[in-house]
């Protein structure tokens, strides 16, 4: 039956071609809409790893996450140092990592730190930063690039950059007279971070017109403070019970409003609130999925006029009414199989060409992973439809009579 299917259908190669072609896209597009929910989750989740609280001036939980972790959006106040001092010195905090943001290079975030956030940042199974090349900033005339920033913006240990004043691809002003040297590249993460030009908070204070206070990077904040304010805070606990104490504390703090969130609570808000948009892919996908189906059922409907004579010819051959049903069904199957497995390699192919411009353009970082079961699901279920379409011209072949196209009929 099945070699019989395949000749059949290799006798209307033409048509079974682009119904094979416009069933395998529609496949591709609602399989790239599960594989890309599933990507975006990873790597966000993946971007942080080992902090227990993040913490900012007031603002919603989920802007202050993006703001400081994945460098989206921007923050509209800064948190004082003297509450940062305050907070990081409470019993239930281990250490603490300011962050400074608003600058730029080449539309690249800039991250104002102390050393401190290459020897606490971790990301992915809890992995520590590491370095391709050179070392962490020493001074405040010093920066250390991500994998991605040190390859758009061309850069080598050595190097000379200009920090411009303002973000998201948007400079009012460079700071040309205050150049910085590169001392650092990160080996590459997967995470924000490639993205990032970091140095320290008093090189911003410097570049800003500030007073070099170099020598107290490292967090003394007793007569001079790397910074007077910090635009969010990296919190990592003693015990991670306390964290939801030391939240509420926080977001109470009576000197200046604050807010404190724990990563993986504020990630899980994150999709609730972006599960109604990947609902409407999905439905929009499982459409166009139902069209490219739709299209198959009604060339088989279309092309049983002119197949009566073969039918006929069969069935006077010795092949009973069965025999055509199964030769119809096995056909559709073949098809939609033939289909979903040219989608889910079509799927592969876009991976591994377009995913050095995707990591590029969004940062986020494609594996080529085995389908999940979520995705053999989604293939599963194409061709089961088609198997359930394909018994509509089946049954119209099987009600064919003998002497139906004995006779040619004009």
């Amino acid at each position: 039956m099945i070699k019989l299917a395949i000749k059949s259908l290799l006798n209307r190669r033409a048509s079974v071609l682009l119904t094979v072609i416009a069933i395998a896209v529609s496949v591709t597009l609602l399989l790239a809409v599960e594989r890309t929910r599933e990507q975006v989750q990873t790597n966000f989740a993946n971007t942080v790893s080992g902090t227990d609280l993040i913490i900012g001036a007031r603002t919603s939980q989920i802007q202050l996450l993006l703001s400081s972790v994945f460098h989206i959006g921007s923050m509209t106040n800064n948190m004082s140092w003297e509450a940062f001092d305050d907070i990081r010195s409470r019993p239930a905090v281990e250490w603490a990592v300011p962050i400074s943001l608003g600058d730029s290079v080449g539309g690249l975030p800039v991250v104002a730190t102390t050393k401190d956030y290459f020897k606490h940042f971790r990301y992915g199974s809890k992995q520590s930063l590491t370095f391709a090349a050179g070392d962490a900033f020493h001074d405040e005339k010093q920066v250390v690039l991500g994998a991605e920033a040190a390859s758009k913006l061309n850069k080598k240990v050595g190097n000379d950059i200009t920090i411009a004043h303002g973000s998201g691809g948007i400079s009012f002003s460079e700071h040309d007279e205050h150049p910085l040297t590169v001392v650092g590249i990160l080996k590459r993460t997967g995470t924000p971070v490639d993205q990032t030009i970091l140095t320290s908070l008093t090189s911003l204070e410097v570049i800003h017109g500030g007073e070099s206070r170099d020598k107290h990077d490292h967090g003394d904040s007793h007569a001079h403070p790397p910074a007077e304010s910090i635009s969010a805070a990296l919190l990592g606990l003693k015990a991670k019970p306390l964290a939801l104490r030391l939240q509420r504390q926080i977001n109470t703090y009576k000197p200046e409003p604050l807010t404190a969130l724990l990563p993986g609570m504020t990630l899980q808000e994150l999709w609730k609130t972006l599960r109604v948009f990947e609902q409407a892919l999905t439905v929009i996908s499982s459409m166009v999925v139902l069209i490219g189906l739709l299209g198959m059922l009604t060339i088989m409907l279309a092309s049983l006029r002119e197949r009566r004579r073969e039918m006929a010819v069969l069935r006077a051959v010795g092949a009973g009414p069965g025999t055509v049903f199964g030769l119809l069904v096995s056909e559709a199957l073949l098809l939609t199989v033939v289909a979903a497995a040219s989608g889910l390699a079509l799927l592969y192919l876009l991976e591994w060409s377009l995913a050095g411009v995707i990591q590029s353009q969004t940062g986020i970082v494609l594996s080529f992973a085995w389908p999940t079961v979520a995705e053999w699901w989604r293939l599963g279920l194409v061709v089961a439809t088609g198997f359930v379409l394909s018994l509509i011209p089946a049954w119209r072949a099987y009600r064919q009579s003998l002497a139906d196209g004995l006779t040619v009929k004009v």
